[in-house]
């Protein structure tokens, strides 16, 4: 049995929940491995929905969620998430969830930061969540973070605090802040530390243990390849690796443990915030795509912005994440379209490119190149089996995973958990 990876092959929201949860009903442990609560996984399950941020989308089938080395913590978030979950009905105990002690906290002074900075930043914003991910992440660079097993150890937590303060007080003081009150933060870290306390473990430990046991591992990355802090729209990216590599680094396990890379490929293409976007459609059939899809973010909510099928930006995700295969989603979405595109390419300078160019005045320049098909008419909502889909749905799957270099496995045909169609099983490969 191979273990899977499932990662987003554009800029997130690609419908990642839905295949995690229908991959999680058939694995043992689920693994988050980067990113923070600035993710969000909508399930929708008989019915039910329920919207994640920080905890594995396993957790609603039961089956063991760990939240790995690679993620940064909000306590707090984690905290009133459990809360929404149990009060949906869904147990979440130290049985079923462990939160690695090597976890970075993203704490009140990284949320502050991030607004701060972003409301300076005029015509440069990048867009965040103003979660405090990216702040988080420069502190566990920089040695000067506080992880989970520190919650432990609050009395020894001074030295820290000097390290800690003494860069954010001087930042502070940038913006005519006033300095970090240490006081008030450790009375908040006393009050959360034993709900966190409940769950922490070495993860990297339990890994082994489950691995060597022979059971089937789920990688669940965050956000999606082109918001990957090398390989995205830089800088209009997230602040941690979102590519399938950094599921041994951001889990604990070996490169040889990842297994079946899945990219979850909507069958257009969509992006929240700021940044190029060669395919975006500002018109009234990007507008329809966006009310049939539900385009607004999960945890933002924030209208996303809506495009064709950009096969060349799929292309180098998956080339640049080791992409086995790819779970089409929400193909729904396009019925009734009397015609689709997809991007094959773009023009720039008189030039052909077959990539997207690294430079951000390069990306927010190029012209895409149109493939054009004839759409379908028939509803393709709720198949599960290639023998329900209209021929010319076929044929643009077909021609999908031509252009993109990478077959199909999977294609989600509705939110719900059944309405998916197997070609390639992950778990079997």
């Amino acid at each position: 049995m191979a273990n899977v990876t499932v990662i987003g092959a554009q800029w997130g929201d690609e419908g990642k929940g839905k295949i995690v949860d229908w991959l999680a009903s058939r694995a043992d442990a689920v693994v988050r491995f980067q990113g923070g609560h600035n993710a969000g996984h909508t399930l929708v399950i008989d019915g039910e929905v329920y919207k994640l941020s920080l905890l594995p989308s396993g957790i609603v089938s039961g089956t063991m969620s760990m939240i790995g080395n690679g993620v940064v913590l909000d306590p707090w978030a984690l905290r009133d998430e459990v809360a929404k979950l149990e009060g949906q009905g869904v147990e979440i105990t130290a049985h079923n969830l462990a939160v690695a002690d090597n976890c970075p906290l993203i704490l009140p002074l990284h949320r502050d930061l991030d607004g701060l900075r972003e409301t300076a930043a005029g015509k440069g914003k990048i867009g965040t969540t103003g979660r405090g991910i990216g702040p988080a992440y420069e502190d566990k660079v920089g040695r000067r973070a506080i992880r989970v097993c520190d919650l432990a150890h609050l009395d020894d937590l001074e030295p820290q605090l000097d390290r800690l303060c003494a860069h954010h007080d001087a930042l502070r003081a940038g913006f005519d802040q006033p300095p970090v009150d240490r006081a008030k933060l450790l009375e908040d870290l006393r009050e959360v530390a034993p709900f966190v306390l409940r769950f922490a473990q070495p993860v990297w430990k339990r890994l082994k243990k489950v691995r060597k046991a022979g059971a089937k591992i789920l990688f669940e990355g965050a956000q999606g390849v082109l918001l990957d802090v090398d390989h995205g729209t830089y800088p209009f990216v997230t602040s941690s690796n979102t590519v399938s590599g950094t599921a041994a680094s951001g889990s604990g396990l070996g490169p040889n443990s990842t297994g079946f890379v899945l990219g979850i490929v909507k069958a257009y293409t969509t992006r929240v915030g700021s940044g190029p976007f060669p395919t975006e459609l500002n018109d009234e059939i990007g507008q329809g795509i966006g009310e049939r899809g539900h385009e607004f973010g999960t945890v933002t909510g924030r209208q996303r912005r809506v495009g064709w099928f950009d096969a060349v930006i799929v292309r180098q995700s998956c080339a640049v994440s080791g992409v086995t295969g790819i779970a089409l989603t929400k193909i729904d979405v396009l019925d009734g379209l009397e015609t689709v595109k997809i991007c094959t390419g773009y023009r720039l300078n008189g030039n052909v490119y077959d990539y997207l160019p690294s430079h951000a005045a390069d990306q927010a320049n190029v012209e895409p190149i149109y493939e054009e098909m004839e759409g379908w008419k028939e509803s393709t909502v709720g198949a599960r089996s290639y023998a329900d889909l209209p021929a010319n749905a076929i044929k643009y799957i077909q021609r999908v995973q031509e252009l993109i270099e990478c077959p199909v496995a999977l294609v989600s045909t509705s939110p719900e958990r059944e309405d998916t169609i197997l070609i390639r099983d992950p778990f079997e490969d």
